[in-house]
């Protein structure tokens, strides 16, 4: 992944011909609200070009584009409006600054480290709030109330519209503070001479672990509640697991009680219709006859052996990823082409499309292991054992495994990867909307993480890992 950078790359660090218009003293706010744009959209953007490829792929090059530059424009129209994350952004950091000068001004019992951290602080609650005051249609209810004059509906606010962002940074301050007292306790430990293997595995496997361990909530999530997860990221898990939306509702009413083994429930008609479409016999798809289901109908037409599709899936996922991915890296080699940066954009775009395609065929694959080699020895083979296998044991399986494909990638990466999916897999394990009058509590937990990190990126800067903290350091030091 590349340095984001306001000023651009490393080897080019020019200022943005429109830098040289604005008004010194309105820079850091200027650098603040492109920084906060491209933060906000980027991610937007490339989730669109990555949904509008496969659909053109998997219709035949069918024509959306009507439906892509729409989409296109309300996103970059979308990041323009006052009460969204630039804004917060050229709030957030000049708000910041002031009041950390005017500490400056201060006695000298006053310049501490938590002057600057309530500097911060103060800046981070009121720009959060300038997000939250923003109404969404998503985050309202209408509610009927009795009056003297009758029934009437009234809106009724939800608070969480800020959730990720308060979860994103919820988990960057405790990278931060864990990453410090880890880093204290190696010192220590080193210095004493009982430094350890095992203290050198659980360097090597945290984050590792932390990816397969977010990854396992999400996809849990992606299946059972996809309410859950972000619309855009929902809809780029769909496109990139390539399921049959007909095996998803089986797993769904397997695990709610819908569908059940041995028992006749209406529901056959479901996978029966998956059958007929890969040319299975219907009775694969009967729960009556069929004790358990069989796994040709969850490998899609690509045989009975669970190791083949789990190799088909890899190929395949492996040709999709890297068609999305080369294209878009070597975008990024037009700024400065050269043999070298041809060479690397190819083998980042195979690494990553190796990556992904090995998470996709272990989710498959522990899904059949869980239900066909494990599951049955484990549990047994009688229906209530299968019940119990269909309905949550084997999706397990596939979540559990899934995460690891991340050793595939570099050590630089997995750290990336691991603090990108942390926010996601913490929201589907609390509620995306609650109670408006709860909301300072979670103001107050991102304007105290914004606090740690910030000030952490001023005295510390190689604590706050990653692209992000090389792109704080950078802006806070300006």
């Amino acid at each position: 992944m590349q340095e984001l950078s306001p000023r651009g790359t490393r080897g080019s660090r020019r200022t943005l011909l429109l830098e040289q218009v604005v008004p010194p003293p309105f820079k850091p706010v200027f650098r603040a609200y492109i920084l906060g744009y491209a933060s906000s959209t980027g991610p937007r953007l490339l989730t669109l070009i990555l949904t509008y490829l496969s659909r053109r792929r998997k219709n035949n090059n069918e024509n959306h584009d009507g439906s892509f530059f729409l989409a296109l424009f309300r996103i970059l129209k979308g990041g323009l409006e006052f009460q969204r994350f630039p804004t917060f952004c050229a709030t957030l950091l000049p708000v910041r600054r002031l009041l950390t000068t005017f500490a400056a001004r201060l006695p000298k019992v006053a310049q501490l480290r938590l002057a600057r951290w309530l500097s911060t602080f103060i800046a981070a609650w009121f720009s959060l709030k300038l997000l939250q005051s923003k109404d969404s249609d998503a985050f309202v209810d209408y509610v009927a109330v009795d009056t003297p004059t009758g029934w009437v509906e009234r809106p009724k606010r939800w608070a969480g519209r800020t959730m990720d962002l308060s979860l994103f940074a919820v988990t960057r301050a405790l990278d931060v503070m864990i990453g410090e007292l880890w880093s204290q306790r190696k010192a220590r430990r080193t210095a004493s001479g009982k430094w350890s293997k095992l203290d050198t595995a659980v360097s090597t496997f945290a984050d590792p672990w932390i990816f397969s361990t977010s990854c396992a909530l999400i996809m849990w999530a992606w299946i059972y509640t996809p309410n859950r997860l972000p619309r855009s990221y929902n809809k780029w898990i769909k496109s990139a697991a390539a399921v049959d939306q007909r095996l998803l509702i089986a797993l769904r009413r397997m695990r709610y009680g819908e569908i059940k083994y041995g028992v006749e429930t209406g529901q056959a008609h479901l996978l029966q219709g998956v059958c007929k479409h890969y040319h299975l016999p219907l009775e694969y798809g009967d729960p009556v006859k069929s004790i358990p289901f069989p796994c040709e109908i969850v490998h899609m037409g690509t045989g009975k052996n669970c190791e083949y599709h789990a190799v088909s899936r890899w190929g395949r996922s492996f040709l999709w990823a890297f068609s999305t991915y080369l294209p878009l890296n070597m975008l990024l080699t037009l700024r400065r082409p050269s043999k070298r940066a041809i060479t690397n954009a190819v083998k980042s775009s195979a690494r990553s499309s190796a990556f992904l395609g090995t998470f996709i065929a272990l989710y498959y694959y522990g899904i059949c292991l869980s239900r066909t080699r494990i599951g049955p020895r484990v549990l047994g083979t009688s229906t209530p054992a299968r019940n119990q296998i269909d309905s949550g044991i084997c999706v397990g399986g596939g979540c559990a495994l899934c995460g690891w494909s991340v050793l595939v990638e570099n050590a630089g990466r997995r750290k990336e990867l691991g603090l990108f999916v942390a926010p996601r897999a913490l929201a589907t394990i609390l509620p995306r909307r609650y109670l408006m009058e709860d909301q300072w509590k979670e103001t107050l937990a991102f304007a105290m993480s914004t606090a740690v990190v910030f000030t952490c990126v001023g005295e510390k800067p190689e604590r706050v890992r990653g692209v992000l903290g090389k792109l704080l350091h950078e802006v806070l030091t300006q």
